[in-house]
């Protein structure tokens, strides 16, 4: 079954999963007095780029953050795998794990089966960055389905910079009807 995309200005769907430390995290739903949320879906712990990807993440947070931007990461990875690859980047944003099939078709993710055992256990999701904005609405969306292809973290910063302007009034793009 191929995933429908998820649209740009649709409602960011309600998607709950495992988070780790304990409790839930609903994916889409800003926390810390932040209305806005960026969603990193990553690839697991058998990738290296994902795990950097991550790190450059926690590095930028206090500007995500001083934008109203909140910031979550999840994948399909189980707790065990998810907390070996997190201890590497002792991020300070929260993580959930255990994300499903249906889930990930849901958001509209690219999903690959595992190469050989060594890799991942079950099927897991490529790359997704959707940020979500104060309505609930898909802001920005970027889908991959390769782990090298997937928006600079920096270039995203100064975008979101740009749209959350209100003197610049910019719109959600990419909403137009075929």
């Amino acid at each position: 079954m191929l995933s429908q995309k998820t649209p740009a200005g649709a409602q960011f769907p309600e998607i709950s999963v495992a988070k780790l430390g304990g409790g839930n995290l609903t994916l889409g739903v800003p926390q810390g007095g932040r209305d806005w949320q960026l969603v990193v879906v990553y690839r697991g712990k058998h990738c290296p780029m994902c795990t950097t990807y991550l790190k450059k993440l926690e590095t930028l947070l206090p500007e995500f953050y001083a934008l109203g931007v909140d910031v979550v990461a999840v994948s399909a990875d189980p707790e065990g795998k998810a907390s070996d690859q997190i201890a590497l980047v002792q991020p300070s944003f929260p993580v959930g794990f255990d994300l499903s099939l249906d889930q990930m078709h849901e958001l509209g993710l690219y999903v690959s089966d595992p190469r050989s055992a060594e890799e991942h256990d079950r099927p897991f999701a490529e790359p997704g960055i959707f940020v979500v904005n104060a309505d609930g609405q898909v802001q920005v969306t970027d889908i991959s389905n390769a782990p090298f292809a997937r928006p600079d973290l920096k270039t995203l910063l100064g975008g979101l910079r740009f749209i959350r302007n209100p003197e610049n009034n910019y719109p959600i793009r990419g909403t137009r009807a075929a």
